[in-house]
């Protein structure tokens, strides 16, 4: 074939128009993200290792018992005695900062696509295409948008962990009970009563499933956003690989394994109790 198929130069043109005439949009864009991330690492700061550590225990004995209680103790403890505390903070307030942004994003986009059906239709190949995207290629046009730091790291993150909290919310939203539905209208729900008041209750156990997703995704596309200076465990990571220290990638690897699992436990937790309940 003497003339391949080759679109990545309109691809990076339209990439650079859209930085030379909508600049400034990206710029507060990005200190806004800045700030909201930075608060949220101040924040935990503030709590010291300690702090945090009380906080883990605390909500691992209401939401799920004493035994996962000590687990928590045991692994935060790991986290601060292995000197990684001051990364661990910043990885968390990383995870959910973006995991904040996209829920504010793909809740709404959930609902709307469940209640639209070509909007539907549009939205899911989208997410479709947004799962499929090697997570690698986000980092380019965030870091060409946004530069280096935290806010390209988040942005990547809220492309990559978004998908599937959007297709819980529209999932949950479609299965509701034909019957319910039709209560509702027969006591004369308006549209957004019936939304609110009918279908986001009883789609709450999805949408919690989603977030519990959308958490786990966005805790491993921050390590990835290392590579643009987003900073916190990655970093570890990263080192470890260039400089094929096999100790400190293994020793930094269990610490994300310990915030993951006790993300992944908390977060599923609220998506159980909220199951039980509907």
């Amino acid at each position: 074939m003497s003339h391949p198929l080759d679109f990545s130069r309109q691809i990076d043109s339209g990439i650079h128009a859209l930085l030379v005439h909508a600049g400034g949009f990206f710029d507060g864009l990005s200190a806004g993200i800045d700030a909201f991330s930075g608060g949220l690492e101040t924040l935990l700061g503030w709590l010291t290792p300690w702090g945090l550590v009380a906080l883990a225990v605390g909500i691992g004995a209401w939401r799920i018992g004493k035994g996962f209680a000590l687990f928590a103790l045991l692994a935060t403890l790991y986290i601060v005695y292995s000197g990684y505390s001051e990364h661990a903070s910043i990885t968390l307030a990383l995870t959910l900062s973006s995991t904040f942004f996209s829920l504010v994003l793909g809740i709404p986009l959930g609902i709307w696509s469940a209640r639209r059906a070509t909007v539907g239709s549009v939205v899911r190949t989208l997410m479709d295409f947004m799962q499929t995207m090697p997570a690698f290629v986000y980092l380019i046009p965030a870091t060409i948008l946004f530069g280096l730091g935290r806010p390209p790291g988040i942005f990547a993150t809220i492309l990559f962990s978004m998908p599937p909290v959007v297709r819980l919310t529209d999932l949950g939203i479609r299965q509701v009970n034909a019957a319910r539905i039709e209560a509702g209208l027969a006591f004369g729900c308006t549209p957004r009563q019936l939304l609110w008041k009918v279908q986001l209750p009883a789609a709450q156990p999805a949408i919690m499933a989603g977030v519990n997703q959308t958490i786990m995704m966005a805790m491993s596309m921050v390590i990835i956003a290392s590579m643009v200076g987003a900073g916190g465990l990655g970093n570890d990571i990263l080192s470890s690989i260039q400089q094929l220290d096999i100790g400190l990638g293994l020793q930094s690897g269990i610490v994300v394994v310990l915030m993951a699992i006790l993300l992944d436990r908390l977060s599923a937790s609220f998506a159980r109790r909220s199951s039980e309940g509907a």
